[in-house]
């Protein structure tokens, strides 16, 4: 057996998990931990000291409440690691060997350990949905993705995009507008106070997309009896379909898993999502997940341990460090 740590860092705070790896990279999950903070994001992308700050201690945590030596491998799934994840490249490698000992180390979009928790290492399509959404899918050639542009230029149909549009749908109604909802306007009113107060409490936020996130669950539990709500949540899941159309090959066979926390919202959001599949990806078969995005990324770690990673290689979603034969 190997130990190996699995990392899922995304808008709600950061998860670790630490784990055992037999010779045929099956992987047992031993213990875990996670704080609810976000890594913070600069100029320069996710900030890299501030990630290791936090990402050590836990494993350090871990390691010493199972009696662990150092792990062979580590695999972190993390948002943003695309397109600003170019400080977590250039500095985690060397930093984990020397702090933790590892020395087999995988840099993935969150978006890659999603799916490796979802489908393992088989091909097909994985929609994952939290804070952001992004599309995924693996064919030996490599990876299809489709949006994960973070929720100012995208993630349309995640939860930030739904606690957005219910928010607007509240000020909506605060303001007399056509479009509104009392029913939305009186839940947000609840959770951020006054509705004139809502950019103050919400603009200065560095945490802008969990908080704009926060609210779907509103938005979900308000769906069967507010018609604005309702017509969200089906917008929502035209955006997921059409980014699950674009990363599906447009014949053939094709499985779609659905991650995430997002999805923990229920029929409210599932069931427009389904219907929406069965119009725009007719030839996909939609299968359920087998383990959430932090086992993949231990999938991804043990996979590493035991030279038995087959998923695609790509410099920016999945980025291996260390040659597995080492």
């Amino acid at each position: 057996m190997s130990w190996v740590v699995g990392v899922d860092s995304g808008g709600s705070g950061v998860r670790y998990a630490l784990g055992t790896a037999a010779p045929d990279g099956t992987v047992t999950r031993i213990a875990a931990a996670a704080d609810a903070e976000p890594v913070p994001t600069g100029p320069g992308g996710i900030d890299p000291e501030r990630f290791l700050a936090r990402l050590v201690p836990a494993v350090r945590g871990l390691l010493a409440e199972a009696g662990a030596g150092a792990p062979v491998a580590l695999a972190v799934g993390a948002a943003g690691m695309g397109s600003l994840g170019d400080g977590l490249r250039a500095t985690l490698p060397g930093a984990l060997a020397e702090a933790l000992g590892v020395r087999r180390l995988a840099l993935a979009a969150d978006a890659v350990t999603a799916y490796a928790g979802a489908l393992g290492q088989r091909p097909g399509a994985v929609i994952a949905a939290g804070t952001g959404m992004i599309a995924v899918g693996a064919t030996p050639e490599g990876w299809r993705r489709a949006d994960g542009w973070g929720h100012l230029l995208g993630d349309c149909g995640g939860g930030a995009w739904i606690g957005r549009a219910g928010l607007e749908a509240a000020l909506r109604a605060y303001d007399g507008r056509r479009g509104g909802s009392a029913a939305l306007l009186a839940a947000a009113e609840t959770i951020f106070g006054p509705a004139e107060g809502f950019p103050e409490a919400l603009y200065p936020r560095p945490d802008r997309p969990a908080v704009l996130a926060s609210f779907a669950p509103e938005v979900g539990r308000l769906a069967a009896g507010d018609p604005v709500a309702r017509a969200v949540l089906v917008r929502a899941a035209e955006h997921i379909a059409d980014a699950a159309c674009a990363v599906c090959p447009p014949s053939g066979e094709c499985e779609v898993a659905l991650t995430g926390g997002l999805f923990k919202l229920g029929e409210p959001l599932v069931g427009p999502v389904l219907a929406a599949l069965g119009e725009r990806v007719p030839h996909a078969t939609t299968v359920p997940a087998a383990t959430d995005p932090l086992g993949g990324a231990l999938i991804v770690a043990a996979a590493l341990a035991t030279g038995s990673l087959r998923l695609p290689r790509d410099p920016k979603l999945l980025n291996v460090s260390a040659d597995q034969d080492r």
